[in-house]
């Protein structure tokens, strides 16, 4: 802890989770919230993704009922509103035995109840939007905030009350400390043969999982590829196929992976784009689809697109030969690519949001 830090002694409560995206902006802030002097503990549900990914950085954590909010009928629209509501008596409870001195949200519907509970007893709370619009869950705690931090400059007027800043997402520092040899060797691939990686995001995307493996044969002519391909959805018969390496997630080796990687190819989810912009990977998005989302993704890959950072295939054209397509044209540009994104003025928004949390903090 830093003494002589005004901060040293302040707590802080963290919060958010449902998917890794969720989670990783938070640990990317433990480090430099600890080096500041904040006490740092954590809220999250009682076995999401979040518990796991926490435990591993050593902060106390501390479990909450959680339900989903849908747009869409489901019998658990009945039963989830009283874990929320559950949830929300559990959450000002730990408020009150934990007296945080300000709480932070990265989103996801277990922050709800949290950053609620922190509104309703004067709690300042500091949210973080990651997509181009609010989802459900941070349209209901927007209110209850002091500040909204965004990923994209685009949302700060969709975001009413004046309390957005752009600040971008906050990205672990570690990750621009990945080996490309170590990444390699992970994946036994050699050196001299450029690298694609391939992710879904932490739950896998099927219908990129299967497009690629469509495509293996043609892929693995030009290129070697890794591929996420999320828990559970391994392919036993390219088990030992030449050039191609699959893992289901990847934690700490994910900086190493990283950086083997020459190109990428990814859904949209924004923490993932953010870790792409601070790394300037050429890549090719693959947002989900309108029939499987609001629509999120598509607008943060017409963002990207329109920056220059990235190739947009949509889920609805993919096949072999409209991947191969683009990867070719991607490869092709892959130095315009490169320098655009080095370009980018908010390529680790780390700072910015550690500036607002300080302000805000009584």
């Amino acid at each position: 802890m830093n003494n002589e830090s005004p901060f040293a002694g302040k707590k802080i409560i963290l919060t958010g989770g449902g998917t890794a995206g969720h989670v990783s902006p938070n640990i990317a802030l433990i480090p430099r919230l600890k080096e500041l002097g904040f006490e740092v503990e954590y809220i999250g549900s009682y076995d999401g993704i979040e518990k796991q990914l926490i435990a591993e950085t050593g902060v106390p954590y501390h479990g909450i009922s959680s339900g989903k909010l849908r747009r869409y009928r489901s019998l658990k629209n009945l039963s989830d509103p009283f874990r929320v509501l559950k949830g929300y008596f559990q959450a000002r409870k730990l408020l009150k035995q934990l007296k945080p001195d300000i709480v932070f949200s990265k989103g996801g519907f277990v922050s709800v109840p949290v950053v609620v509970a922190a509104g309703r007893k004067k709690i300042p709370c500091v949210i973080h939007e990651c997509d181009m619009t609010p989802g459900l869950a941070n349209k209901l705690a927007i209110p209850f905030a002091a500040r909204v931090c965004t990923n994209f400059a685009e949302t700060v007027d969709k975001v009413k009350g004046g309390k957005a800043v752009h600040t971008g997402t906050p990205i672990r520092e570690s990750l621009a400390q990945g080996s490309k040899e170590e990444g390699l060797k992970l994946c036994g691939f050699k050196e001299g043969k450029p690298v694609i990686m391939v992710t879904g995001g932490s739950l896998g995307a099927g219908a990129i999982n299967d497009a690629i493996r469509e495509a293996i044969v043609p892929l693995t002519e030009s290129y070697q590829v890794i591929h996420l391909c999320g828990k559970g959805k391994k392919d036993e018969k390219l088990e030992r196929a030449s050039n191609y390496h699959q893992i289901e997630y990847a934690g700490p080796e994910m900086k190493d992976l990283y950086a083997a990687a020459d190109l990428i190819i990814s859904r949209a989810g924004a923490n993932t784009l953010a870790e792409i912009l601070s790394l300037s990977i050429p890549n090719i998005l693959i947002p989900l689809p309108l029939s499987q989302s609001r629509g999120d993704q598509i607008l943060n890959a017409e963002s990207f697109e329109k920056k220059g950072y990235s190739c947009v295939l949509p889920q609805e054209k993919l096949n072999t030969q409209t991947l191969m397509e683009a990867v070719e044209q991607t490869w092709a540009k892959r130095e315009e690519y490169t320098r655009t994104m080095d370009q980018a003025p908010d390529k680790n928004g780390l700072q910015a949001v550690l500036n607002i949390i300080m302000e805000e903090t009584k």
